[in-house]
């Protein structure tokens, strides 16, 4: 009787073992599982894919922050192109003009309008000038934020009896804001102003 009972004992205590087993090797499949899938949704959330010319097209989508050098150098090109181009058009300088203060604060607005008060517009016009401006290089720092940036370019000046070819350099920094169908990559420009603008040559056309 006593060698039944302690067979009894001892097999209840394989049992025991064994579901302690199975409940341990449950759980671990289930977290491994659970983990998996939300690896999973993570991957699939990264996945964008373009519709071009009836072909799906993999994207993947990335934090601005692995972008930021290449979307605030890209910010600060646009802003110098908008506000450097110009044509003999009071239209297309509004426009233009415009568009440049989406991408920055008032510093730009005061140095517009002082422009504006001298004349220099109006000269644009009445005298058939046309504008460019070609970027060479664009500095940003993201030590501290805001971020500080230079800007180095050529300006050209087109008359009708020559063309002015003047350096262009330029600081700022750069804080971010709401990205808008106006101001795609986010940034706003502040305390910009012009560190040196001479003029290099004058070529007779």
């Amino acid at each position: 009787m006593f060698q039944n009972l302690q067979n009894i004992d001892t097999a209840f205590q394989h049992v025991k073992y064994l579901s302690f087993t199975v409940v341990f090797l449950s759980l671990s499949f289930s977290g491994y599982m659970g983990f998996m899938t939300f690896r999973t949704m993570e991957e699939a959330q990264n996945r964008i894919y373009i519709l071009a010319e009836g072909k799906a097209l993999e994207a993947f989508a990335s934090d601005k922050r692995d972008n930021i050098q290449v979307e605030a150098k890209d910010h600060v090109k646009m802003f110098h192109h908008y506000f450097f181009t110009l044509s003999p058009d009071e239209k297309f300088i509004r426009k233009q003009i415009g568009q440049s203060l989406y991408l920055t604060d008032g510093s730009a607005k005061r140095v517009y309008d002082n422009l504006r008060e001298q004349g220099y517009y109006s000269e644009l016009v009445s005298s058939n000038i046309n504008q460019t401006v070609d970027m060479d290089s664009v500095t940003v720092s993201l030590d501290t934020y805001p971020f500080r940036f230079h800007y180095y370019g050529k300006q050209h000046i087109t008359r009708s009896s020559s063309r002015e070819t003047r350096n262009l350099i330029t600081t700022g920094r750069l804080r971010y804001i709401d990205r808008t169908d106006q101001n795609p990559h986010g940034f706003l420009i502040e305390q910009w102003e012009t560190l040196a603008n001479e003029t290099l040559k004058i070529e007779k056309r």
